[in-house]
């Protein structure tokens, strides 16, 4: 089989593993513990702390580890809004994880907060002259993704923070999918807050890091024994913390060495090729065609059945999805589709094939060719 789901999980790194089982088998202390073992996982989580902020460009003490990109997100954005009210008044994308829009939402329904919708074009970017009229200084916070989950197109963050501070508002991105293909330290340089997610780079799973400027006030959700600076209470998790460090160490290296630079370009253009050979109108590509990370391609098929094309695939040994995960279950078309203007009917034909820098070559060309055969078979 071949892995084309990294955006809903990626694999874990062995070298991740590696470092990591100690912490859960022999070194398995409390941070906050004062013998031995206590002292080795706190030097483990500071050496963590250290290496995020180093691959980030940020302090250390702005550094925060979470269970997650959905923790991340919420705490950013409620703790965020309402340490920053203003005028109770959040803005986000159409097309942001449900981890933003339902934390946005719950800022509205209980905290009495108006969410204002900056719209996208059909390539998923977000309309810049709409969020210039959107923000203004009743914003409490600005969030929008660095990098959207589905078809990969990549946001203006730094014109978007540079509206957001001139109205005086916070800025926070959601860069879960920005990790491993971009440089993390110039998204953080432009924003307040950034959110990642440890599963999606090879990290495990519950593990995360959530960056916040000490130049910003946040409230936290978590309230317990004040670890963590008080913003994030709970035992500290040294292996979830090394993990996603080491992970993170990994990506640089890969995205200065240009790993998988070549490989969306490749399935897009192959794919994209060989059905219009065979008749025109087979396949559309969604997302930005420059503005778009390496490791996501999206496509829609206008003369198939998506969820028939992903059973094919599968029996050909390719396993991808439609889109997000965190919609796994729904019926409903994708919100980001139909939010950059598909009709709902060729949103539900979408396929995602999303990856690591660590796939082969040999394996790009497998899934192309996968692909082809599959819509060929289908509309034949």
């Amino acid at each position: 089989m071949i892995y084309m789901d990294a955006a809903s999980t990626a694999p874990p790194r062995q070298e991740v593993l590696d470092l990591v089982t100690p912490l859960l088998t022999s070194n398995f202390g409390n941070p906050a513990s004062l013998h031995e073992l206590g002292h080795q996982a706190k030097r483990a989580n500071d050496w963590a702390r250290a290496q995020v902020a180093s691959q980030l460009g940020v302090d250390e003490t702005e550094i925060y580890f979470t269970s997650g990109g959905t923790e991340g997100d919420n705490t950013a954005v409620i703790g965020g809004a309402l340490a920053n009210p203003r005028g109770k008044v959040v803005v986000s994308s159409t097309v942001e994880h449900p981890a933003v829009l339902e934390a946005c939402a719950y800022l509205a329904s209980v905290h009495g907060f108006t969410h204002r919708l900056i719209p996208v074009d059909e390539s998923g970017i977000i309309d810049l002259r709409a969020a210039k009229d959107l923000i203004d200084d009743q914003v409490a916070l600005v969030s929008v993704m660095s990098v959207n989950n589905e078809v990969g197109t990549i946001q203006p963050i730094k014109e978007l923070s540079e509206l957001a501070h001139a109205a005086g508002a916070l800025m926070h991105t959601d860069a879960v999918q920005a990790a491993g293909w971009m440089d993390l330290a110039e998204l953080a340089n432009h924003v307040d807050l950034l959110s990642l997610s440890g599963h999606k780079i090879g990290a495990l799973k519950g593990s995360g890091v959530l960056y916040a400027s000490n130049q910003c006030t946040i409230l936290p959700l978590l309230h317990g024994g004040g670890q963590q600076g008080g913003l994030r209470s709970g035992t500290e998790n040294p292996a979830a913390a090394v993990g996603v460090a080491r992970a993170l160490q990994l990506c640089t290296e890969q995205r200065q060495a240009g790993a998988g630079d070549s490989y969306g370009p490749y399935l897009i253009d192959r794919i994209s090729k060989e059905l219009e050979a065979v008749a025109p109108g087979l396949v559309k590509v969604t997302g930005h065609r420059e503005e778009r990370i390496g490791g996501i391609v999206s496509f829609v098929f206008p003369r198939t059945a998506g969820e028939t094309v992903l059973i094919e695939l599968e029996r050909r040994g390719v396993l991808c999805s439609s889109g997000s995960a965190c919609s796994a279950g729904s019926t409903d078309p994708s919100a980001v589709l139909t939010a950059m203007g598909y009709e709902e009917q060729l949103a539900h034909t979408a396929v995602r094939l999303s990856f690591t820098r660590g796939t082969k070559e040999n394996e790009i060309s497998q899934v192309a060719s996968a692909v082809v055969a599959t819509v060929k078979s289908l509309v034949a």
